[in-house]
């Protein structure tokens, strides 16, 4: 009566293990572009070759000490050089290597031909968000962690693609040859989707260059690859692959949103439209060093709450935020944000927490520092 219980704990301990067994693979995937099926290929041809040469390798170890035994009277030989063998684990192994080197290096040469494509895109990494040019389309953009503080701060349960969200994903058509130029800002970063069979560092004063055509349209996610900072976890990529038409609507909304924004740094705005709009902005791109509350994470990321920068002269505010802070963490942002943005931000800046300076920084004085700098 006693083995019953243990037979279905058993049992229930094998469902279990068969239901984890199933969820877990051991594989790569074969992604979802040409060049992700030809590495998935390339890879597997190697593991059957590398199966093949231990079937063989610890076939012949176990053969020779099972029938060559001590226990059966065998006498080990004696000799020393043999030409022969010598020549046969030379030329065997060298021929298995041309065997490999054969399809990885048509493989390599295909990943890196990036001629005669259809859309060619500049990524810019930045500490820590993706900036997006589309060359020739006067469409750019940033690609910022759209995941909730709350999640992040274990405040509220964490979401299906927690990490894995942005507020802009950079978008693409099916069916196209895209080419990437990819660049950064600051430090090395690495942009990298796995199921394109794509992964390039950026760093700053180089460009790389790396190309996909995605046949089906659907949402692709990646990841920076390189150690960049201490959020370099914080710092997704999020594909979007539109079917043409609807690429080319998108493209077309994009194009009338730069005009539009171009034309909002000429409206005569109040405070509270730059400290809406600025909200925004600071809890997009700010909130990671300086905090939801203004409180930052001192000594590396004072805090605004108070400081002397967001009480005191506007004009240092405006050039701190514009022009950074050599040697700190404190990132420019003229080159980032637009005219529009950056207003809005340090009239926000100034009015949170307490600040409450009453006064505003309008897109016209950001455009008259970026005029005065170009002279």
């Amino acid at each position: 009566m006693m083995r019953h219980p243990r037979v279905w704990m058993g049992l229930l301990l094998w469902s279990l293990f068969s239901q984890a067994q199933a969820a877990w693979t051991t594989n790569m995937t074969q992604g979802a572009t040409e060049v992700s099926h030809a590495v998935f290929d390339l890879h597997m041809t190697i593991f059957w070759i590398c199966v093949v040469i231990g079937v063989i390798v610890f076939g012949a170890m176990f053969w020779s000490m099972i029938i060559h035994r001590r226990s059966t009277g065998q006498v080990a030989a004696r000799f020393h050089e043999s030409t022969t063998v010598e020549i046969l684990w030379t030329i065997v192994p060298l021929l298995i290597l041309v065997a490999m080197a054969i399809p990885a290096t048509a493989t390599l040469i295909r990943m890196y031909d990036t001629s005669e494509s259809d859309v060619d895109i500049q990524i810019t990494g930045y500490q820590w968000k993706w900036h997006y040019k589309y060359l020739g389309q006067d469409v750019e953009f940033f690609s910022n962690l759209a995941t909730p503080q709350e999640q992040i701060h274990n405040q509220t349960a964490k979401g299906e693609h927690y990490l894995l969200e942005v507020d802009q994903p950079l978008v693409l058509p099916a069916g196209v040859k895209v080419r990437f130029l990819v660049t950064a800002a600051d430090v090395i970063h690495s942009w990298w989707v796995p199921a394109f069979a794509v992964k390039r560092d950026a760093i700053p004063g180089f460009v790389n260059e790396a190309w996909t055509k995605v046949d089906k349209p659907g949402i692709y996610r990646g990841q920076c690859a390189e150690l960049c900072g201490k959020d370099h976890g914080f710092m997704p990529i999020v594909v979007e692959v539109k079917s043409r038409a609807d690429y080319d609507a998108w493209l077309a909304d994009r194009k009338a949103e730069a005009a539009k924004l171009k034309e909002l740094t000429s409206k005569e705005w109040t405070l509270d439209e730059l400290v809406a709009r600025g909200d925004k902005i600071y809890h997009t791109t700010c909130v990671a060093c300086h905090q939801a509350e203004g409180q930052g994470l001192p000594p590396m990321f004072p805090a605004l709450k108070g400081s002397p920068i967001a009480t005191g002269p506007k004009e240092d505010h405006l050039h701190r935020v514009f022009y950074g802070k050599p040697g700190t963490a404190m990132a420019a942002f003229g080159k980032q944000l637009s005219e529009v943005d950056i207003a809005a931000v340090v009239t926000y800046e100034r009015n949170a927490w307490g600040n409450n300076k009453g006064d505003m920084v309008t897109p016209k004085d950001v455009l008259a520092l970026k005029q005065a700098e170009s002279k």
